[in-house]
């Protein structure tokens, strides 16, 4: 599973990708699905799954789908032989559900230059429009940083969202993705999704990636730690963690965005 030159133009020019081929078929996604209950039951009284965020450290699980060498392949075409995997992050909206993600970009949030990050979004179920999947503004990763402000909702699954009048919200492309297949996007690419009012469950897995060339402030994040994924790091820059043991594992996550 490689991009084709084509499709490397159009994420250059777009700063996303969609309609590649699946990753996982329908049987590896049942297999998925049914294990993720054990990783649910891991949240501690009172927490939501967006808790689950670098649990691919502790839970071989993830790790296995956060190295799936079909989705290395893909991402290879985006940062080149020498990378790793840093984070992965669950967004899980269950039937009916209020919580919305904000226009954001996700490179405001992570203390890492220079700006060499994919995020990889894997569809645990079949997601549109209408159980609240994600939009994103063609181009917008071309740009600079935009500032980000505190969103004042309960409703809102992160903290931070942009100015408005920053962005064209007209030209927002709507993804839709079938269970088993992936999309692609730049991490300055401006993004968010809508509420679930449908009866249908979305539930998606982030995955960022990103090349050895990206430097994290150990300052901002002291325990922040990676994988590599291909190819070999001769910067030097960042701390390796071993692979998990632990089928099922969590990671106390530490906040490392801007918010405090």
């Amino acid at each position: 599973m490689r991009l084709t030159a084509d499709q490397r133009a159009f994420y250059d020019e777009n700063g996303y990708l969609l309609g590649l081929p699946p990753v996982f078929s329908g049987e590896e996604m049942t297999r998925i699905n049914a294990e993720l209950p054990n990783l649910l039951a891991l949240l501690k009284p009172g927490e939501s799954t967006n808790e689950m965020r670098e649990w691919h450290h502790e839970s071989a699980y993830l790790y296995e789908i956060v190295m799936n060498p079909r989705i290395l392949d893909l991402v290879e075409g985006i940062l080149g032989p020498d990378f790793y995997v840093w984070g992965s992050h669950f967004f899980i909206k269950p039937p009916r559900s209020p919580g919305t993600v904000p226009w954001h970009q996700d490179a405001y949030y992570w203390p890492l230059s220079p700006f060499n990050t994919v995020t990889v979004w894997v569809a645990f179920d079949d997601v549109d429009e209408e159980n609240g999947g994600m939009k994103l503004i063609p181009g917008s990763h071309r740009g600079g940083l935009i500032l980000h402000r505190l969103k004042n909702d309960t409703n809102s699954i992160i903290q931070l969202e942009l100015e408005q009048g920053a962005f064209d919200v007209d030209s927002a492309v709507q993804f839709r993705l079938r269970a088993g297949e992936i999309s692609m996007h730049n991490d300055k690419a401006i993004h968010g999704s809508q509420a679930n009012p449908s009866g249908r469950r979305r539930a998606g897995l982030t995955i960022r990636y990103s090349g050895t060339n990206v430097k994290a402030d150990l300052k901002v994040s002291p325990d922040f730690v990676a994988h590599l994924c291909r190819g070999v790091d001769t910067y030097g820059h960042t701390p390796y963690a071993p692979a998990p043991t632990k089928r099922y594992g969590r990671k106390d996550y530490r906040r490392v965005d801007r918010v405090s």
